[in-house]
């Protein structure tokens, strides 16, 4: 008896929709949008943007099923790195022109108050992930929040193991001294109040 395409591994089924197979396909896409809309929304910040991303690394799996090869890498590998850099090929075109020399632009920072009231931890780390290189966010999204192990993700990049090491190694660095900074600002304008 023949195992139904729920039953099949991914790479499996990537050879299946190579061939057409509608129904391999439909079990990749059920199997594995859920994550990979979240890694979108996780690296754009927008959740129209992100479903669209997704949409179109499927639609690239649809088409280019043949190219992947799964002696070389796991499904996952392979179409995680589809999905970031579709994420980082929007993330260039949306590079806002600079402000004219001269333009003053409101201060909208949050007060103290309304950042304790509105920001808990978990909204400053993702604030502090935002001021990383495109290079340093992925890492950290594709280790941390997404859960790749440290070859997976490498591979995804298409860095070697010490290479996206190094490159993590930076980014948490980055990330702890900004968090250090927010908490020192934050301690001094509380210590301004007092």
């Amino acid at each position: 008896m023949r195992p139904g395409n729920n039953e099949l591994d991914d790479e499996t089924l990537v050879a299946s929709v190579a061939l057409a197979d509608r129904g391999a396909y439909a079990v990749l896409v059920q199997r594995h949008a859920m994550r990979y809309r979240a890694l979108a929304f996780r690296m754009m910040g927008d959740m129209a943007q992100a479903e669209d991303i997704v949409q179109e690394a499927f639609t690239k799996l649809w088409t280019h099923a043949s190219r992947f090869d799964g002696a070389k890498a796991k499904f996952t590998t392979w179409f995680h790195r589809i999905v970031v850099n579709r994420c980082l090929d929007e993330k260039r075109k949306r590079r806002l022109d600079p402000l004219p020399e001269g333009f003053d632009q409101a201060d909208d920072c949050a007060t103290a108050e309304e950042a304790l009231a509105s920001e808990g931890a978990a909204h400053e780390i993702r604030a502090a992930v935002e001021t990383l290189s495109d290079r340093q966010k992925t890492a950290v999204i594709l280790s941390y929040f997404d859960g790749l192990s440290n070859q997976d993700a490498a591979d995804t990049m298409e860095l070697n193991i010490k290479a996206f090491e190094s490159l993590l190694v930076r980014a948490r660095a980055k990330l702890r001294e900004q968090l250090m900074q927010e908490k020192h600002s934050l301690i001094t304008a509380l210590g301004q109040e007092g």
